[in-house]
């Protein structure tokens, strides 16, 4: 028994009836069915202070009033078009736990394979400088600072962002999972200001939406997260190119650039960097087969 739950008195509904409803609710209103429940599930988690597995085990239990209370309001917001995790405040990324707010953008999977490739490239062994640019929550500055930290490396990382509140965000995540002291938060717009050759690899997830699709995103996304960290510009590349030419003078001799784009756009970047003399280019794509990643070495 925990102080979120009680046995369940005749009057009061139990956590799993209260479940049931809350993803009828939210299916009512929008949610996918095949995602209310779970939705219904993260919300109950934060209302109850219950991790997923000790929630299941409390099913037949009665919430405490002000978890019900708590749970109700969530839902509310869930149903009315708020992304759950802003809702929640919090998501799982590479390991990592990260506060999440408006400021950024919430992390996604085609993110956490953007590390896993950096993670996997002989370049990330020899690394001892890494940018993340665009670093919103600081999910990929912290996923690539813990993995240094699991194989006691000292490998610095620069978390960039144009958005002082974005930074404020990341340098918590960094704090709040024990990194800290590996990640440092600057302001800056993209790779520019990165002294020269300071900078083994660099990775990005930068905006690369085209201007007029960011408008028909679905409002979960459009009206809730930053246009500023969609809006890649007229053909979404407008950032791209400006962070691989940037990093032609960022990375040092033999570093390497990785980048997240549009499942569209994987010939477009990689004449990109082609064009602006990187070697060793290659399109990597994401688990739904689309082309998702770019990458390519200084000379």
């Amino acid at each position: 028994m925990t102080s979120a739950t009680r046995t369940c008195p005749s009057e009061a509904l139990p956590l799993g009836a209260l479940l049931d409803r809350g993803a009828a609710y939210l299916a009512r209103h929008g949610v996918p069915p095949d995602e209310a429940r779970a939705q219904a599930e993260i919300l109950a988690e934060e209302a109850t202070g219950l991790r997923r597995a000790r929630l299941l085990l409390h099913l037949r239990e009665a919430p405490a009033p002000e978890a019900v209370v708590a749970l109700r309001g969530m839902l509310v917001r869930v149903a009315r078009g708020e992304p759950v995790q802003y809702v929640v405040g919090r998501w799982p990324f590479c390991g990592a736990e990260l506060g999440v707010s408006p400021a950024a953008l919430i992390p996604r999977p085609e993110t956490e394979g953007l590390v896993e490739r950096v993670l996997a490239h002989p370049a990330w062994r020899a690394a001892r400088r890494v940018a993340d640019i665009g670093t919103g929550t600081g999910a990929i500055a912290v996923a690539l600072a813990l993995a240094a930290k699991a194989e006691g490396r000292a490998v610095e990382i620069l978390a960039v962002d144009l958005s002082p509140e974005a930074l404020a965000l990341a340098r918590r995540n960094a704090q709040g999972n024990g990194v800290g002291g590996l990640v440092s938060c600057l302001e800056g717009d993209g790779a520019a200001g990165l002294a020269p050759g300071s900078c083994d690899l660099v990775v990005s997830n930068p905006p690369y939406i085209p201007s007029a699709e960011v408008d028909a995103l679905p409002p979960l996304i459009r009206d809730h997260e930053p246009r500023l960290a969609l809006d890649g510009g007229p053909d979404g590349l407008d950032v791209i190119r400006q962070v691989i030419l940037d990093c032609t003078q960022a990375l040092r001799p033999g570093g390497r650039l990785f980048l997240e784009i549009g499942e569209d756009q994987g010939l477009s970047v990689r004449r990109l960097l082609e064009r602006a003399g990187y070697g060793a280019v290659a399109v990597g794509k994401d688990l739904a087969g689309h082309d998702r990643y770019a990458e390519g070495t200084l000379p």
